[in-house]
């Protein structure tokens, strides 16, 4: 190549890149200039579109926006979006308000590859992507009413959308790291930080508005929270999880680690109160929901579930009897009474419990020791759990098949039928043990009623009762032999000792070291009345606890009586 021929080819790169330079300076200021001047109209149509769109329902403002039309970029600053609590009332009394309400702030909003000249052109609205970075959404519930006798508008998004653009496309929505609490009326319910959500995919044309793989216009909606941790309002616990993710399109949700963890002792913790309260220690490795109507959820304040799966877990309850009990009657918080006070109507048609280890310790001051039953392994189901009025017409019971270790010595399979239109907490319930060794109770029986049981083998005990707030009537069968048992007490120094002539006289006189099944098998008819501070796990093992009493031969020895409840 001559040397004049490169000189010619390099000035003409120079010139090339020149005039490139110089259009896309242009075109910068062009466009410095264009956005200069469509802000402030561009500011009102966002302002009247939001409006009008809602009705009038929505307010949005920002301090400021920035457009850029080379690369289609838009971004607004210090964003909120807050309802008109007058028009709210307005469409209440004209029973058509909306369900939910949401109050959104925001740092900034930014809008990518926005196609312009295709919007104003082509009546097609096309982005790459729409963030929202680290929002604080408020999602409010009301309970309004609804008109009945007025025809619903049956057209699709995009039919009232047509007049005005063909199509919406969004590859992408993005919240990122959102604070989000839920509120019925003016109480908070729920709070949740660091919450992250991803649509993908929103698309609302002729087409897609019969695409029935869509919700919410979209192929998916995700989210995600990570590293969750949170103190009770009693500061007493610290709940924690390690992740929670969740699909609105696939319906589902499921949470990992998931701890209630108490901030004190076993002891120091009781005594943060004046009577009797029960202390959780909660360790749920998995919770899993499926078939969950977020649809339904968002429009109607309802929630179905198809099932939940909960387990592995590890379950503690802790309760200190040195202090009073509470004046609280607990039959409110039976399993189907505390299902009443739900704020929303719910539907679970199926719970799911695998692997779940539960530990019920009392402490007793006079032993000084905390005796511990334990439910191992406890697996099974619980079917149509529901406080919604319609499906309470058509199923009005709960049933629970559940099967566990007791002790983790003794199988012990127990069916419960739970009356969920009952006033009175009605319930019912039979099972049956397979044979143990009765020395497995020794953990239970030796801190918490000063008795060892040196023998005793159980062949089959079973039992079936019906409960509620008042009190429970039942039979119960219990078969053993070999029974003996040794009384306890304490020293001068306060260690233990066996009460050697109490242990004579109650296995020669009192207990019946054997029951054999056949004519001369003895069973028990029981009638028990619950104390008002009794739980439903107390009213449970209490019934079929006196019934074997009975059997064995101690029933005319009268059941200690708690405490009288602190007023």
């Amino acid at each position: 190549m001559s040397k004049h021929t490169f000189y010619r080819k390099r000035k003409f790169w120079y010139w090339f890149g020149g005039i490139l330079g110089a259009l896309i300076l242009i075109l910068g200021i062009a466009a410095l200039i264009l956005s200069a001047k469509w802000k402030p109209a561009l500011t009102t149509k966002i302002k009247e579109g939001v409006s009008n769109a809602s009705n009038g329902l929505y307010q949005i403002n920002f301090k400021d926006i920035h457009l850029n039309l080379l690369t289609g970029t838009a971004v607004l600053d210090s964003i909120s979006l807050m309802p008109d609590t007058n028009v709210f009332n307005q469409l209440k009394d004209q029973k058509q308000a909306p369900t939910h309400l949401f109050r959104i702030k925001l740092a900034h909003l930014k809008i990518s590859r926005v196609g312009i000249l295709k919007a104003y052109f082509k009546k097609k609205i096309d982005l790459s992507a729409i963030v929202l970075d680290h929002p604080s959404i408020d999602m409010v519930y009301h309970k309004v009413p609804r008109r009945t006798d007025t025809v619903k508008d049956e057209r699709t998004l995009y039919q009232q959308i047509s007049k005005s653009l063909k199509s919406i496309a969004v590859g992408q929505i993005k919240i990122v790291d959102a604070d989000f609490d839920y509120y019925n009326g003016k109480r908070r319910l729920n709070q949740v930080k660091h919450l992250s959500v991803n649509v993908k995919d929103v698309l609302i044309d002729s087409a897609a508005q019969f695409d029935t793989t869509r919700v919410f216009h979209s192929k998916n909606i995700g989210f995600e929270l990570l590293g969750y941790q949170s103190e009770t309002k009693d500061k007493l616990y610290t709940l924690k999880l390690d992740t929670l993710r969740g699909s609105i399109t696939g319906k589902d949700l499921e949470i990992r680690g998931f701890k209630m963890i108490p901030k004190y002792p076993k002891i120091e913790f009781s005594r943060k109160y004046d009577v009797q309260k029960d202390r959780y220690d909660l360790d749920f490795k998995k919770i899993s929901l499926s078939g969950i109507d977020y649809v339904g959820l968002n429009n109607n304040g309802e929630l179905l579930v198809k099932q939940v799966n909960l387990g592995p877990a590890q379950v503690n309850v802790f309760m200190n009897r040195e202090l009073p009990p509470s004046s609280l009657n607990k039959s409110g918080n039976f399993p189907h009474m505390a299902l009443k006070r739900l704020p929303i109507p719910t539907i679970i048609q199926q719970l799911k419990i695998a692997k779940v280890n539960v530990a019920y310790g009392e402490y007793n001051p006079k032993t000084k020791e905390i005796g511990t039953v334990k439910l191992d392994g406890l697996n099974g189901t619980i079917s149509n759990i529901t406080n919604d009025s319609s499906r309470l017409a058509k199923q009005s019971h709960a049933y629970a098949d559940l099967t566990t270790y007791v002790m983790g010595k003794a199988k012990l399979n127990v069916k419960i039928d739970f009356n969920l239109t009952s006033n009175n907490g009605a319930f019912n319930y039979k099972g049956k043990v397979n044979g143990f060794d009765l020395k497995a109770l020794n953990a239970i029986s030796k801190p918490l009623g000063q008795i060892e049981l040196e023998s005793g083998q159980v062949t089959s005990a079973s039992f079936d009762v019906s409960a509620n707030a008042a009190g429970s009537k039942g039979v119960v069968y219990f078969y053993y032999k070999d029974l003996k048992i040794k009384m306890l007490g304490e020293d001068a120094d306060g260690k233990e000792k066996k009460k050697g002539l109490l242990s004579f006289l109650a296995n020669t006189i009192l207990i019946k070291d054997d029951n054999i099944p056949g004519e001369k098998g003895r069973f028990a008819n029981i009638t028990h009345e619950r104390a008002p501070q009794a739980s439903f796990f107390n009213i449970m093992w209490k019934s079929v606890f006196k019934g074997m009493r009975e059997i064995v031969g101690i029933g005319i020895v009268p059941m200690k009586n708690g405490e009288k409840p602190k007023k």
